[in-house]
């Protein structure tokens, strides 16, 4: 195999483990997204799942300015989780938010335990 065609199929692997990553990665995991424009790796320690449309936020509460509107079932990189503004819907309540690669979303509506699916130990 000659090297041009090695070094492109090492490229095409990375970038489908970069893909898959964060839909395949537990609770614990490290998810990745690459983007190949703006030449900018974003990376996080966990992965969580929004289980319906979330808004993200500047800060942990809806005060804060709304900076996106994410679908449900897209992996978000996540950091930590911090106490907030309490927020009650579907039937759940807590003041538990999520710090994202891009902000804050209450883990009332993450899939998984009260934080998001996050440990414990993982407060900001």
């Amino acid at each position: 195999m000659s090297t041009r065609i090695f070094a492109r199929a090492a490229l095409v692997g990375a970038g489908a483990l970069a893909l898959l990553g964060p839909l395949t990665a537990g609770t614990a995991a490290a998810s990745a997204t690459v983007e190949q424009g703006g030449a900018r790796v974003l990376a996080a320690p966990y992965a969580v799942v929004p289980y319906e449309t979330v808004n993200v936020r500047t800060g942990p509460g809806t005060s804060y300015g709304k900076l996106a509107v994410v679908p449900a079932g897209q992996p978000l990189g996540a950091y930590c989780w911090t106490r907030g503004e309490r927020i009650t819907d579907n039937g759940y309540s807590n003041d538990v938010w999520v710090k994202l690669l891009e902000g804050y979303v209450s883990a009332v509506y993450l899939k998984g335990n009260e934080y998001g699916d996050l440990p414990a130990s993982a407060r900001c």
